[in-house]
């Protein structure tokens, strides 16, 4: 089923932004903090998307994700650790058995610039390594050339290489200009089949803002109330507080529901992001900050 385009909302830029900071002064308790704060380690994907990568550094990235209970008990593991194809059955040998996911870059990630047959080849190897999630990206420049078509069965195929494993659509926000561009973008991605659409690729600025990821947002609930099926999202880059989180999971709250609050339809693709949850919450339980050295980097 292909998107009608025609008929899309179309956004106020200042409008947005007025909506959005509306949400960034909303007054959370000293408890539902903590519980916020828990909530969106759960939802992060750790992430290493270096040319410098290698299995060490994969292996210590897992390590940091199955050991993050090592300085606090009663916190939830990350959502998934997501890496380059190449290194993804590391990755899942490192994770086996921790109920981590295994995601992985894919369609020559981040440009997007290589034949459809190539980007397909890239997707069926991550999954044949093991990789439970596939991220995606679309091809801009086909998109701004208003290519729509091309760009839908793109994501179609890529889709239907995923197999069993969940397609999560990037659509590089910072390079569509407009919000009414990431509207169309976002139709064509849920419509194409993505179980999630996500900003960027944290190559881009500006990556995720909360005015893209409210129009984001917004494409998603009227795609569920048109079809009844739950789309997750993804901001992705520049995240890395712990009060931009639970931002962002305020406006994940009103605009679509409690159904959406949870790793299964929301993630935050912001791996420094763990180190300052984990800091907020020693301080919430102890009184003190611990200095952010404790952590790891990676």
């Amino acid at each position: 089923m292909s998107p009608n385009l025609n008929n899309l909302p179309s956004y106020d830029t200042v409008g947005v932004k007025e909506r959005v900071d509306r949400f960034c002064k909303r007054s959370i308790k000293k408890s539902s903090k903590v519980e916020g704060l828990k909530l969106a380690l759960g939802m992060i994907d750790l992430t290493t998307l270096e040319g410098k990568d290698t299995p060490g550094k994969v292996k210590q990235l897992c390590y940091k994700a199955l050991h993050l209970h090592d300085s606090l008990k009663d916190i939830p593991a990350v959502a998934a650790v997501c890496v380059y194809p190449t290194y993804v059955k590391i990755a899942k040998k490192e994770l086996e058995g921790s109920g981590i996911q295994v995601a992985s870059v894919a369609t020559a990630f981040p440009s997007g610039q290589s034949s459809r047959n190539t980007k397909i080849t890239d997707t069926l190897f991550a999954v044949e390594q093991g990789a439970d999630e596939i991220d995606m990206v679309i091809s801009r420049g086909e998109f701004l050339a208003g290519e729509y078509n091309f760009v839908y069965d793109e994501i179609a195929e890529v889709k239907e290489a995923c197999g069993k494993a969940h397609l999560k659509v990037i659509l590089e926000t910072g390079e569509l200009d407009t919000l009414d561009n990431v509207r169309k973008a976002s139709e064509i991605a849920m419509y194409a089949g993505a179980d999630f659409i996500k900003t960027s690729t944290g190559k881009i600025q500006p990556a995720a803002t909360m005015p893209v990821t409210y129009v984001m947002l917004d494409a998603i609930k009227d795609y569920y109330l048109k079809t009844g099926k739950m789309i997750g999202m993804k901001p992705a880059g520049g995240i890395s507080t712990s009060k931009i989180a639970l931002q962002y999971l305020v406006m994940l709250n009103e605009v679509l529901g409690e159904k959406w609050m949870n790793k299964t339809y929301f993630r935050f693709g912001a791996s420094s992001l763990a180190n300052d949850i984990l800091m907020q919450l020693v301080k919430a339980e102890t009184g003190y900050y611990q200095s952010s050295n404790y952590f790891s980097k990676d």
